[in-house]
């Protein structure tokens, strides 16, 4: 039996495959099928990906068990009731809730972030954390004020060209610019390509 890859085994082109790709599923279902199909295509993306990470890394992060819920619970209510408003609401409450509880250990002096992704940082100082905390809660809220704004001010088809060519690309220029800030409170060199990397993208 081939050894068990640990989660820091995996490399940083693994993993953000396994964050984007349902979501690159899901747009291009959606160019050929429509909204309906591809919110089906990508449920069964979310949840494929999960369990290749769980095979590969025995485990499944609380940020990928959150997104993995809601894509279920969300794109569920979009089948059953035929309405695709509650698949594109799904990123503004992903992005509020995480928010919230990164401000909430802002708040409480609390390392959310560290106990998240500690493992994956070892050198980042407890300023680095509060500093990477603090970006990504104001970054959430940003994010979440755009899809709202996005979502109900056009349409599906603009909504979707939005997820695919402004949303994913700013979480990862956004991650990008945070690494000289880590750089400089004890990220090393060899996990500045973790750092690049944001997590499961909504």
């Amino acid at each position: 039996m081939s050894e068990v890859i640990k989660d820091r085994e995996l490399g940083a082109g693994a993993r953000l495959g396994l964050d984007v790709g349902p979501l690159i599923l899901f747009f291009a279902a959606n160019a050929k099928f429509g909204i309906f199909v591809a919110t089906g295509i990508f449920i069964v993306a979310i949840l494929a990906a999960m369990m290749v990470s769980l095979a590969l890394t025995r485990r499944v992060t609380a940020l990928q068990l959150f997104s993995g819920a809601m894509v279920v619970v969300m794109g569920g209510l979009t089948l059953w009731l035929h309405n695709e408003a509650f698949i594109k609401i799904k990123p503004t409450i992903y992005y509020v809730f995480v928010a919230a509880i990164l401000g909430y250990g802002l708040m409480s002096g609390r390392q959310v972030l560290k106990s998240v992704l500690g493992s994956a940082y070892p050198g980042l100082d407890a300023a680095g954390w509060t500093k990477l905390t603090r970006n990504w809660t104001l970054f959430f809220l940003v994010m979440a004020i755009a899809n709202e704004a996005v979502w109900r001010n056009s349409t599906t088809d603009f909504w979707i060209g939005y997820k695919l060519w402004g949303a994913i690309p700013a979480t990862l220029l956004f991650a990008l610019a945070n690494v000289p800030m880590l750089m400089r409170h004890g990220l090393t060199k060899d996990d500045a390509a973790d750092a690049s990397e944001p997590g499961p993208i909504e």
